[in-house]
């Protein structure tokens, strides 16, 4: 049931996440639904191909592909001025999505008795790669390669408490699921940033 839970609502924020970016980048009605659909799709397809799972699988989940449809649907007919209030929403449907499919790609992984760096990466790969196809066909630099934003991190987290055992209990996931969504909003809130270096010559 986590399961199922964290698929439908990661599905929906992402697809949401990639319907407001598209048309915040004036998409017609396809591209739309296809920003959508890749972002909500594209990190589990990749993580498949890296634990071994058939790509095929994907298709195998039509419910979750409706549900993403719907969601698309009836963010493209919501109207122009509430459109405006919710575009505001983004990073958090992107924060939801990202916790959500971090979760359940570690959980993934972990089922199939895959090592600790496994579960880690296909918690990355889950979580994020659907914002990085979907920035990249926005023509966007992905939030996860931002200096300014902590995104991949909060995968790392969620990943590491799985393939560690941490969360076990469907409760002790759905906190670890709020606690990551909290982190990721305060940290593009308060700006929160790792440290970096910079070899640009001092002008």
């Amino acid at each position: 049931m986590t399961w199922e839970v964290l698929s439908i609502i990661g599905t929906i924020a992402f697809a949401v996440s990639g319907a407001i970016i598209a048309m915040e980048e004036e998409y017609d009605i396809l591209g739309v639904y296809i920003l959508g659909i890749v972002t909500a799709f594209g990190g589990g397809a990749i993580r498949n191909l890296l634990i071994g799972v058939p790509v095929s699988a994907l298709w195998e989940q039509g419910m979750l592909f409706q549900i993403a449809l719907l969601a698309i649907t009836a963010v493209f007919l919501f109207p122009n001025n509430l459109l405006k209030h919710w575009r505001r929403w983004g990073n958090f449907f992107d924060a939801v999505g990202l916790s959500a499919f971090a979760i359940q790609g570690a959980l993934y992984a972990s089922n199939m008795d895959h090592p600790l760096s496994a579960v880690i990466v296909a918690a990355v790969l889950t979580g994020s790669g659907g914002g990085i196809i979907r920035d990249l066909l926005a023509g966007r630099k992905p939030i996860v390669l931002r200096r300014s934003e902590i995104y991949a991190v909060w995968a790392v987290m969620c990943g590491a408490a799985v393939g560690l055992g941490i969360t076990n209990s469907a409760f002790e996931l759905y906190t670890l699921f709020i606690l990551t969504t909290s982190l990721r909003v305060l940290s593009y809130l308060y700006k929160w940033r790792l440290p970096n270096r910079s070899i640009r010559a001092q002008g």
